[in-house]
């Protein structure tokens, strides 16, 4: 448990200190734009800066062990809690391949079916509602609500007659 903290600290801190080059580097400006305001890098480059001061935080308190992870030595991870995350990650990595044949929506209601019907043991009344109704709310914050359109795979006609009835 305190290797994975300080793990965490240091990767967290490097990532940070990336974003803060990054967000210097032009066009971006981190500085104060003549009559426009802070610039464009402004706000990644002191939340990141935050972050860092975060990490720093957290590496010192684990080093020091002044928390109960910095002085634990029980494993990060046990067996049910690995095979929580490898599931996790496993569903959400084919969601996002499935994404390209199908489309985000019904990869979006499979992905919810599984989780919850399959592995969270959820009601299955439950579990379809939910697993239809999140990819229909979503479907209508992006594609109506922000005109932003989101891959639609294979599944593409089947959306032709409600595009219809957007105004683009």
């Amino acid at each position: 448990m305190r290797r994975a903290e300080l793990t965490f600290a240091v990767i967290l801190g490097a990532f940070s200190i990336y974003l803060m080059y990054m967000a210097q580097i032009p066009p971006l400006q981190i500085g104060w734009v003549p009559k426009k305001g802070p610039g464009s890098g402004a706000a990644p480059f002191w939340l990141s800066l935050g972050m860092l001061i975060c990490a720093v935080w957290i590496f010192w308190r684990g080093w020091r062990g002044i928390t109960p992870q910095g002085r634990s030595t029980e494993p990060f991870m046990d067996t049910y809690t690995f095979k929580v995350v490898s599931v996790t990650v496993g569903s959400i990595f084919a969601m996002l391949l499935a994404t390209h044949f199908v489309g985000a929506y019904v990869a979006m209601l499979a992905f919810l079916m599984f989780y919850m019907g399959v592995f969270g043991k959820v009601p299955w009344p439950t579990t379809i509602w939910v697993s239809f109704a999140i990819p229909t709310g979503i479907f209508f914050l992006f594609e109506s609500g922000m005109k932003i359109l989101l891959p639609k795979g294979i599944t593409e006609p089947l959306f032709i007659p409600l595009y219809k009835m957007f105004v683009y």
